[in-house]
């Protein structure tokens, strides 16, 4: 075991900027620098408590309220422990404190991040009820983690955000203009807003009935590996900024059912408009979607939205579907305690 280092007050008061950010919990350094930008409340709050004491902070419910998850996050970035006359006298062990004082030793890795994960997922034979609680535990990971190791197929799994609008706002032009073939500006305009409110339907059931199956997920290596590819991977490492919107490929084939569903069922000119709308509501999704992870948002919406799609991640996974409004989750009944 590596000898454990002790820091000062006065050093680690010294760390209190973007290029060098420590913080004391529970009496123990962490050097939070690599995780200030990630931080999903947001990189001034840990600025505020930089160089500091950041225990009462941390548990205080009225100010930012963190999870069971946040304090096991921290084990990533211990780097010591603050020097008192007591802990000099007695080596410390290098034990981690929870949210409420209790003791917990450095955890086996259910996954190691720096290997290709999917191989891992599909080779350790892990039971249903242990993956289900490990991916749901929020880690973090400089970058972006290999899924299958192999550069090509890596880069078919990170989107940056910026191809979300550059690939589908041309397939919503075309709509709106053959949708223009057929209706009146205005009755493209209703049928457009019909598109979208449809498409935050499809969104919670998406999100809830194809990605949270939890439940009734079979109890085997085939059926965990899907889960951890579609969703999984995502709880996992939800400040993933690459796999934070989805790849082309995957919405394409995602949205050719509902498409065509609406080709069966709608003429052709509706078919236009609505289809149109249904693509924009996605667009603003993925968008939101990105901006709730990594965005400083501005305005209550917004805000309010990003408070409950953290939640979702590092609370309350099985509840708080909706990423755009709350409007299916009221529906439905789960929105998030």
């Amino acid at each position: 075991m590596a000898e454990t280092k002790f820091f000062s007050p006065a050093e680690v008061a010294k760390h209190h900027t973007a290029r060098s950010v420590w913080i004391i919990v529970d009496g123990k350094v962490y050097d939070m620098t690599k995780f200030l930008f990630d931080h999903p409340g947001g990189e001034e709050y840990i600025l505020q408590y930089g160089g500091q004491d950041a225990s009462k902070a941390m548990r205080d419910h009225t100010e930012h309220n963190h999870s069971e998850a946040a304090f096991e996050m921290l084990a990533d970035y211990y780097i010591g422990e603050l020097a008192t006359d007591e802990k000099m006298d007695k080596p410390s062990a290098t034990a981690q404190n929870g949210k409420d004082g209790m003791e917990y030793t450095n955890k086996e890795k259910f996954i190691d991040i720096t290997k290709p994960m999917l191989y891992q997922v599909w080779t350790k034979n892990f039971k249903k009820d242990y993956y289900m609680q490990q991916v749901h535990i929020p880690r973090h990971c400089p970058g972006s983690a290999p899924i299958f190791g192999h550069p090509l197929l890596e880069m078919f799994t990170l989107t940056p955000w910026y191809v979300v609008p550059m690939v589908w706002l041309p397939v919503v032009a075309y709509h709106v203009y053959m949708a223009s073939t057929y209706h009146s500006p205005t009755a493209i305009a209703i049928m457009f807003a019909i598109g979208i409110l449809n498409w935050t339907f499809t969104e919670y059931g998406i999100h809830r009935f194809l990605f949270h199956v939890d439940d009734i997920l079979p109890d085997n290596k085939y059926a965990l590996t899907a889960h951890f590819l579609m969703h999984g991977i995502h709880h996992y490492l939800p400040m993933d900024g690459m796999r934070l919107v989805m790849p082309p490929v995957l919405f394409t084939a995602l949205s050719l059912p509902v498409y065509n569903s609406y080709k069966v069922f709608l003429p052709i000119g509706v078919v236009h408009a609505v289809g149109a709308g249904t693509y924009f509501g996605y667009v603003l999704y993925d968008l939101m979607h990105y901006y709730l992870h990594h965005g400083r948002p501005y305005g209550a919406h917004i805000r309010e939205m990003k408070t409950y799609h953290l939640d979702h991640h590092y609370k309350q996974p099985d509840a708080g579907f909706g990423i755009t409004s709350k409007l299916w989750d009221y529906v439905f009944g789960t929105v998030l305690n």
